[in-house]
């Protein structure tokens, strides 16, 4: 966790997401890159008859929102202990973004909250763990940051996907109050928690299996009560779904958790 992406931007979330990126940097000696989205393409209008038109002024007012948020996360970052850097780049979040991360090892954005022009955090979470080869912390504009002395979670049911999620967050799992793998009903994958629980033994990482029964609930609820009952810091799970059909592919316990999560969440696909 050498270089974290961070999603900058003048949202609710903007603080977590900092202090989230802070608490890991200072552990891990990261070098944190805040990147600016500024979609300029969408101040450029065309009328039926094909002429383009540029709105000059809505265009430049958002420039200087851009300079001016780049200017104050730079003023904070300098009072801090960890290298950085803040960068502006043209195209929407998810792109800029997913380029971005090509060589990152972990990109930070927010979950519950719009943001400054009017998309949907939990949409760019959940496209971006679907698009980017790295793991992406969604962490709740509303709620703490990371915790990574806290208890961690880790939601098991013997995918690719868990496997993912898992290799990409045993890294953050070493100074952990406890590590709790949970496993919901039967579980569906070829991969036994077992086999799981060994691979972060030998990671130095010595978790414990709790096996939950459906019952009346889904498997998205008691992933959630669990995860409040442990008083999870962090939670690490696979991402299910294809990035231009979310809506209708997206695995629900990750939909459900998008939405409900209490702690910030470890995305992999």
């Amino acid at each position: 966790m050498r270089n974290i992406l961070v999603l900058a931007d003048n949202g609710t979330g903007m603080s977590t997401r900092m202090e989230s990126a802070l608490a890991i940097g200072r552990r891990f000696r990261s070098h944190l890159s805040f990147l600016i989205s500024s979609p300029y393409q969408q101040f450029i209008a065309s009328d039926p008859f094909g002429g383009m038109y540029l709105a000059k002024e809505q265009l430049a007012q958002a420039q200087l929102a851009d300079a001016d948020l780049e200017r104050r996360l730079s003023a904070e970052l300098e009072r801090e202990d960890v290298p950085w850097d803040v960068a502006i780049a043209d195209g929407d979040a998810l792109s800029v973004m997913a380029l971005g991360a090509t060589l990152a090892d972990l990109a930070i954005v927010s979950l519950g909250a719009g943001d400054r022009r009017g998309g949907r955090a939990p949409t760019i979470a959940a496209d971006l763990a679907l698009t980017v080869p790295v793991p992406v912390l969604a962490v709740p504009a509303d709620g703490p940051p990371v915790d990574l002395d806290a208890p961690i979670m880790v939601a098991w049911n013997g995918s690719p996907q868990a496997a993912s999620a898992l290799r990409a967050g045993v890294s953050l799992m070493g100074d952990a109050r406890n590590v709790v793998l949970v496993t919901v009903g039967e579980e569906a994958g070829r991969v036994p928690p077992e086999d799981a629980l060994r691979y972060m033994s030998r990671h130095g990482v010595h978790g414990e299996l709790r096996r939950e029964t459906k019952g009346i609930d889904t498997a998205e609820e008691v992933l959630e009560r669990t995860a409040r009952e442990i008083n999870a810091g962090l939670i690490v799970m696979g991402a299910f779904g294809r990035p231009r059909l979310r809506e209708t592919l997206f695995g629900g316990v990750t939909r459900y958790l998008l939405e409900a999560t209490p702690a910030p969440l470890l995305l992999a696909h």
